[in-house]
């Protein structure tokens, strides 16, 4: 691939540093947003100042999900503007672009990265949190979500609604219905009927010059662009219209735990052997953990296999007993229930949890860090025993979870959506760590990067691919201020493969001057 963009003429449309970046007028941009909203919906109770004040403060951290990044720069952030309104939205767009401030999006603050709120140029962040109204329409198995509601908004939303429609996205229920979706998001029902992207009809986006589009005045390069390619690096997402899926009545789950003492590596070597042929209706998660052994101060890992299935208990039982009888299955581990209830279950909240636990919006984020990997072939036994080496040496919480592919995303065409990795792959690798002290940051990031370099030769190569939405700012990135095209085609290579030319392309068309730009963004590139 490499090799056969080597030889194109890219030809950059604009590459802006700092120096070239004008002073921003920060009081011009107030009076412009106040200029360009109405009485019957004022901005001025949306715009927050920032300032080393608790209230500011709270606005900050009530949507900045990796503790990593709770102290705000305030040399760079000049204010968070939480939109009530599209007007609001129109506004903050124009009014930053034509005083030289940097936008950064934020809709549920789990960019990994924290890249929808944080910046070393002068910059605003365009909060959407107040943005969350959802409507379903049972008669025609639609919904339109904005991009501000959390997944488990969207959950209650539909439950309410119906008993036998689901929406197939993550199992997350604090994160952000915009920035799911656009980067690609998926969940327990990617097997059966693909991810976020491939449900999507519609949207509603406001563009670089401050428009209101939808799919019919956007045109179908750009729409094609928004699902999957993010939409931060195109302009900014007010909603979405989405098709919603029937399920049965009856799914059936269960959660079981194999360590290494009982066999675990054995068990998920064959889960990599089996977990794409399994009927669509059956979505088995492994998730490899440290957890305390039998004996004081010991250490194992434990492999979780968590699993969903559109159907009743019995026929998973006779699945399982055919497929993967090494896990030694029982009829009393699996837990029949809706559709709705998977969600909690998914969610770690106990049987009998109100539903309304969804709909809890929590502001404490821990330090965490992510990467992410696509699995082509099994990993060998000692392939996996070399990773759970490499888990020992962590002082603090580590785990990878394996998403199996197979079903309908073997189906659906890498370039259907942005979103490109789609037939060829076994698994989906997220690798995690968590900790609780600040100094323990350096020692975390570095053995994340060990593990991640352990498990290279097991993974996708040429390019070494990755999931967007888990955002890495180690496989390439930029600075804030600027777009290099060959330091973008490393990351874009990775996250979008074959999709980047064509991504790169619409840019140029819908935003040559780069505006909607952060560290790893898409750059606006003609190839000609």
């Amino acid at each position: 691939m490499k090799e056969a963009l080597s030889v194109l003429c890219l030809v950059l449309l604009v590459t802006v540093s700092e120096a070239a970046v004008t002073k921003p007028k920060f009081g011009d941009f107030i009076e412009c947003l106040r200029y360009r909203t109405s009485p019957e919906n004022p901005i001025t109770d949306s715009i927050s100042i920032a300032d080393n004040t608790t209230t500011f403060l709270s606005s900050y951290l009530s949507y900045t999900k990796n503790k990593r990044y709770s102290s705000p720069n305030f040399k760079k952030l000049l204010a968070i503007v939480a939109a009530k309104h599209v007007s609001h939205v129109q506004a903050t767009v124009v009014c930053a672009k034509t005083n030289g401030i940097q936008l950064r999006i934020r809709s549920g603050g789990h960019d990994l990265e924290g890249l929808s709120y944080r910046s070393s140029v002068p910059f605003v962040i365009l909060d959407m949190f107040n943005l969350r109204s959802i409507t379903v329409d049972v008669s025609s198995k639609k919904a339109w979500v904005q991009a501000g509601a959390t997944l488990g908004e969207l959950y209650v939303k539909i439950n309410e609604a119906s008993q036998t429609l689901a929406f197939p996205a993550g199992v997350c229920p604090t994160v952000g219905v915009g920035g799911h979706i656009s980067g690609g998001g998926y969940g327990n029902l990617m097997r059966k009927f693909g991810i976020t992207v491939d449900h999507v009809v519609d949207a509603q986006l406001i563009d670089v010059n401050g428009k209101l589009l939808n799919r019919a005045t956007m045109g179908e390069d750009l729409f094609w662009a928004i699902r999957g390619g993010g939409g931060a690096s195109f302009g900014v997402i007010l909603s979405w219209k989405i098709n919603l899926v029937e399920v049965p009545k009856i799914l059936t789950v269960f959660k079981v735990n194999k360590t290494l003492e009982q066999g675990g590596t054995d068990v998920l070597y064959k889960w990599q052997l089996v977990a794409t042929k399994f009927p669509d209706d059956l979505f088995m998660r492994a998730w490899p953990q440290i957890v305390n052994g039998t004996k004081r101060g010991e250490r194992t890992i434990a492999v979780v296999l968590y699993a969903q299935f559109l159907g009743p208990a019995d026929k998973l039982m006779a699945i399982m007993n055919q497929s993967l009888p090494d896990l030694g299955l029982k009829r009393e581990d699996c837990h029949e229930m809706s559709w709705f209830n998977t969600t909690l279950f998914w969610a770690d909240y106990p049987v009998g949890t109100p539903k309304s636990v969804l709909l809890d919006r929590p502001t404490n984020p821990g330090f965490f860090k992510s990467k992410s990997d696509y699995v082509k072939t099994p990993i060998p036994k000692e392939g996996l025993e070399k990773l759970w080496k490499t888990m020992f040496k962590f002082n603090n919480i580590v785990w990878m979870q394996f998403n199996p592919y197979g079903g309908v995303m073997d189906r659906i065409p890498s370039t259907a959506t942005a979103f490109p990795h789609r037939k060829g792959n076994f698994f989906k690798v997220q690798y995690s760590t968590t900790w609780l002290d600040a100094n323990a940051t350096e020692t975390s990031l570095s053995m994340m990067k060990e593990l991640y370099e352990v498990a290279e030769p097991y993974v996708s190569s040429n390019p070494r691919e990755a999931f967007f939405n888990y955002r890495d700012i180690d496989i390439g990135s930029n600075p804030s201020s600027e777009t290099d095209v060959d330091e973008a085609k490393i990351y874009g290579y990775k996250y979008f493969l074959g999709n980047l030319k064509r991504l790169m392309q619409v840019k140029a068309k819908y935003d040559p001057e780069n505006f909607f730009k952060n560290e790893q963004s898409i750059p606006p590139v003609r190839v000609m």
